[in-house]
């Protein structure tokens, strides 16, 4: 999988803005990458100039041992292409491959969003199909085969202005040209996404463009995330072999990781140390210390291929500001965001950016049912009204405004900014 997002990265640094890359690993599309000449008949030219103006005249062929290169080679080959067929006036498009054959493994799709990847994908099948049937015509004696129109033919169909103008055409009326989404052809993975702020970090990254998986215990993850774009994985994160399986199957779906929200936690019940239990104690620092080092660890390697990766832990206010009967919940993120703060700067070399949010008072969440208000307020000799309005802008903060931090947090108003601990607490005397 990891190769698997190096082409994808690759593909859009040609192209010049972020693509998905969807992976067909079907046995019809890994049988047709593991035909000896399939370069030779997969290169021939599409079937239809409809096709042609969604996948190029041909696709990339994937050396399994130098993808960059072979990439590089594509890009070299249709700017070569273009320029023994132009007649000056016409404008050369991307030099980026709409599809891929790569031997062994299938076939990849690319595009800058799920609509336009899904369709190279649907054309890539019918292809693939058609190519082998044509090819099946000539091994029974026929004089059929896949036979291609002219390259000169194909560059006229290709650059025919009414074609692209049909493609101008549909992309106005989707809005692509109008406003492109600061995450379109992003990939994010948010942990704790069935509810609360990690669903609200969600549907925030969704509706800024990016395809979103979110990773939950719950097992109704998958039909809370119900829309195209957004993959809902039931997903124990205390499970290594389970969070590795679930990074995988991103990449898999996708092409690979380029935002990573840690936001899986638990608060558990407020306990003096003196009173602390084993069970509690434990089960806290697995859930909200151990589970993001590992979920962390094993996005590392894919968010080196990631397009202006960056990462974002979901601490807590109680960092820079504990309180008494909480050191189960406490030191785990205080823990929590010394990793963060080492990852920056391991990191950073790789143009991860790593940052902290310590959010509080966020009471719009199942987290705080009126009894766990109760116990809080309690623990801080305060009325549960008195409790919810300590902070010095006397507002609550909501899950929807946390989550527009992490969007900030993880585009183009952070770019330059790694290892930063920000509060979203409508202001504490403790940690001012």
């Amino acid at each position: 999988m990891l190769k698997l997002a190096g082409i994808r990265r690759k593909v859009s640094e040609i192209s010049g803005s972020a693509s998905l890359a969807q992976l067909n690993f079907s046995s019809e599309a890994r049988t047709f990458a593991k035909l000896t000449n399939v370069k030779e008949i997969a290169s021939r030219g599409p079937i239809t100039s409809d096709h042609l103006i969604r996948t190029k005249p041909v696709p990339a062929i994937i050396d399994p041992e130098n993808p960059q290169q072979s990439l590089d080679d594509f890009s070299s080959a249709y700017k070569a292409y273009f320029e023994r067929h132009t007649n000056g006036e016409q404008k050369c498009l991307d030099s980026a491959p709409r599809w891929a054959v790569w031997p062994g493994h299938g076939t990849i799709s690319f595009g800058a969003n799920l609509t336009e990847s899904a369709i190279v994908s649907d054309i890539a099948e019918h292809t693939v199909k058609a190519i082998q049937l044509a090819e099946n015509l000539t091994a029974e004696g026929s004089s059929g085969g896949w036979q291609p129109v002219s390259e000169k033919h194909l560059f006229e169909a290709e650059y025919w202005e009414l074609q692209q103008a049909k493609l101008k055409s549909e992309n106005d009326n989707q809005g692509a040209q109008k406003t492109i989404p600061e995450f379109q052809g992003k990939i994010a993975i948010v942990s704790g996404a069935a509810s609360g702020i990690g669903l609200a970090c969600a549907r925030e990254l969704f509706a800024q463009g990016a395809v979103v998986v979110g990773l939950d215990l719950n097992p109704e993850i998958s039909t809370i995330f119900c829309d195209s774009g957004m993959l809902g994985l039931q997903c124990d994160v205390t499970d290594q072999k389970a969070v590795i399986e679930a990074v995988a199957e991103t990449v898999r779906q996708f092409g690979g990781i380029d935002i990573l929200v840690l936001n899986a936690g638990t608060f558990p019940a407020g306990q003096t140390i003196e009173e602390m239990d084993e069970q509690t104690w434990s089960r806290s620092l697995e859930i909200n210390l151990t589970a993001p080092q590992q979920l962390l660890q094993a996005c590392v390697p894919f968010l080196k291929e990631g397009l202006d990766p960056a990462v974002v832990f979901m601490a807590s206010r109680n960092v820079p500001a504990p309180g008494a009967g909480a050191s189960a919940y406490s030191v785990p993120k205080a823990g929590q965001t010394q990793l963060a703060r080492i990852a920056a700067l391991e990191l950073g070399k790789f143009g991860i950016r790593v940052n902290i949010l310590h959010p509080d008072c966020v009471y719009d969440t199942g987290l705080w049912t009126p009894e766990a208000l109760e116990r809080s307020a309690k623990r801080y000799g305060l009325t549960v009204e008195q409790y919810k309005s300590r902070n010095i802008l006397k507002i609550d903060v909501k899950t929807k405004e946390v989550a527009s931090m992490v969007c900030a947090m993880s585009g183009a108003v952070f770019a330059k900014t790694t290892g930063a601990q920000i509060p979203i607490d409508g202001g504490s005397e403790r940690v001012i």
